[in-house]
């Protein structure tokens, strides 16, 4: 084991340094990487790894993910950065219909082992164009994995991971988690797909990713206070997610809720409550932000900002429905 205390930024640069220092064939390339990028995510990489390895563009997201789709197939394992996610909607030919599709069109001759990092998320007064969490549109998006780390430990681990994979991988930190703090150890390796278990209860299962996870382990410290037992599980990843991990412990519960910031109307809570409810017979239900743009006022923006007493009122809600649907005769008529 080796442990070290690192932000949420510092372990992803860890990572990609070293893949950089072990594959030669391992670039960034991206807007302002040189700089350090707007998170500093790859502070002084450009002076110790060379221009031509940390490729500054233009600021054409479209011109950076095309780039990055070629070096890939061209044998290089880009790191394609796009600065947030919304930005990337201006590359989606280039991820949807090249990236992604390559591998299936070509019979396997052609690869492209790209990470593409796309930052999600709120980003205190950012407002509507920078403050998105589109996730749920990669994971219904065939030929790439999805993932979405919540800790510095993962933010090392699964980017470390995906840096070793033959295949576009959808990499979406949360904008505002860059600064925390936490213990990483450099030897940890995961299988991409492996849920994370991050307390174990007995009334419900809570299922949540990115900085909904924190968002959720204090509701359930806050149920915990008036008896209520809950599991909180943290994805990591939502294709693949870990079906198998979360469907045990709902059909141990009886009753799941599905926390996400992104928009619950189509979000990929959605998903993973219906594969519940059919596979377990479980009680589900789904916490995600109204369908409406994130304001730049604070007042607005609180109304989509995810709180855990929103989720300990959700998960009331939840197992006092369960307990009435129990007790409700059955109508013979």
């Amino acid at each position: 084991m080796a442990l070290k205390v690192m932000t949420y930024s510092e372990a992803a640069q860890l990572a990609v340094r070293e893949a950089m220092a072990r594959d030669p064939r391992v670039v960034v390339v991206g807007e302002d990487v040189g700089r350090g990028g707007i998170f500093q995510q790859y502070k002084g990489m450009q002076s110790d790894f060379g221009p031509d390895r940390v490729i500054d563009t233009p600021i054409s997201e479209s011109a950076i993910a095309g780039a990055g789709v070629g070096m890939a197939l061209a044998g290089l394992r880009p790191v394609v950065e796009l600065r947030v996610v919304d930005f990337a909607l201006c590359g989606m030919d280039e991820i949807v219909n090249q990236a992604a599709k390559n591998r299936f069109m070509f019979g396997g001759q052609g690869r492209v082992p790209a990470i593409l990092r796309m930052p999600i998320g709120l980003w205190a007064a950012s407002a509507a164009q920078h403050s998105q969490s589109l996730e749920a549109w990669f994971a219904h998006l065939p030929g790439v994995a999805v993932m979405c780390p919540a800790t510095p430990q993962d933010s090392y681990s699964m980017l470390s991971q995906a840096l070793q994979g033959e295949d576009p991988v959808i990499y979406m930190e949360h904008k505002e988690l860059w600064g925390i703090r936490g213990e990483v150890d450099t030897e940890e390796r995961l299988e991409v797909g492996h849920a994370r278990v991050l307390r174990r209860g007995e009334d419900l299962t809570i299922v949540s990713w990115s900085a909904a996870v924190h968002v959720a382990e204090k509701a359930a410290a806050e149920l915990a206070s008036e008896g209520v037992s809950a599991t909180v599980i943290d994805l990591r990843s939502l294709w693949p997610w870990d079906r198998e991990t979360v469907l045990a412990d709902c059909a141990r519960t009886g009753a799941l809720l599905v926390v996400h910031e992104s928009v619950q109307v189509a979000g990929f809570g959605a998903e993973v409550a219906a594969t519940a409810a059919q596979r377990t017979g479980c009680k589900v239900a789904r916490l995600g932000a109204p369908r409406i743009p994130v304001g730049f006022a604070q007042s607005l923006e609180a109304v989509v900002r995810m709180r855990p007493e929103a989720v300990a009122r959700a998960a009331r809600a939840l197992l006092n429905d369960r307990t009435l649907a129990a007790r409700a005769p059955i109508n013979q008529t």
